[in-house]
């Protein structure tokens, strides 16, 4: 069974960076997917990024140019670097993983995912 940690959250000002990371245990393929999603108190949980480990990645339209999604295979960690942050970016931030493959027009479908971690915040201010 996968199991993700995450950590990074923290308040910022709004144009600052954070670099989210979400440690992985438990996979014995080396064929998954990934992904960042996060959620707003009352909003559904919407993907923000994902990739495959063939190294394909996907990215909602909100977060283009400023986040990057990337797997460090050695330390068994997943990062989300996020930069020139926005007030409308403030969320809890949740990675997910799951075997196997998808087409890169579901990466970013939550119901896609069996392994989610615990959630990490992030707030942005103005």
């Amino acid at each position: 069974q996968i199991q993700l940690v995450e950590s990074g959250g923290a308040s910022v000002q709004a144009g600052g960076s954070l670099r989210l990371s979400c440690e992985v245990s438990g996979y014995t393929s080396s064929n998954y997917y990934m992904g960042w999603f996060r959620q707003v108190p009352g909003k559904e949980r919407e993907g923000v990024a994902g990739l495959h480990t063939d190294g394909r990645t996907r990215y909602a339209d909100s977060v283009k140019g400023r986040f990057t999604i990337s797997l460090d295979n050695a330390k068994n960690t997943l990062y989300l670097q996020m930069n020139s942050l926005k007030p409308e970016d403030t969320a809890i931030y949740y990675c997910a993983a799951d075997r196997g493959h998808v087409d890169d027009l579901y990466l970013l479908i939550k119901s896609q995912y069996l392994y989610w971690g615990q959630g990490t915040q992030v707030t942005v201010s103005s």
